[in-house]
């Protein structure tokens, strides 16, 4: 999977999003354009510099993607944080 580079941050393809946050395409296609799933794009600095942090989140889970300037994925981590 790749996020490709696009002014100020990344996109990626809902095809490669949605089941990461166990929906389906087309579900993340819309959840997007409703505003449900939303994103945040950090850049590292220090010994971090040249690497980004893209967030997303939808409900209770956050999906954390490390990827460096060409948008390749260095790491992934998912966090469900539903109530006990």
């Amino acid at each position: 999977m790749k996020l490709e580079p696009s002014g100020d941050g990344f996109t990626i393809d809902a095809n490669d999003l949605a089941p990461l946050l166990d929906l389906s395409p087309e579900e993340a296609r819309d959840l997007m354009r409703a505003g449900r799933i939303t994103s945040l794009v950090e850049r590292g600095e220090g010994e971090d510099a040249g690497r980004y942090r893209v967030t997303f989140r939808h409900g209770t889970l956050r999906l954390r993607l490390i990827v460096d300037h060409q948008g390749e994925v260095l790491k992934r981590s998912r966090v469900d944080a539903r109530p006990r």
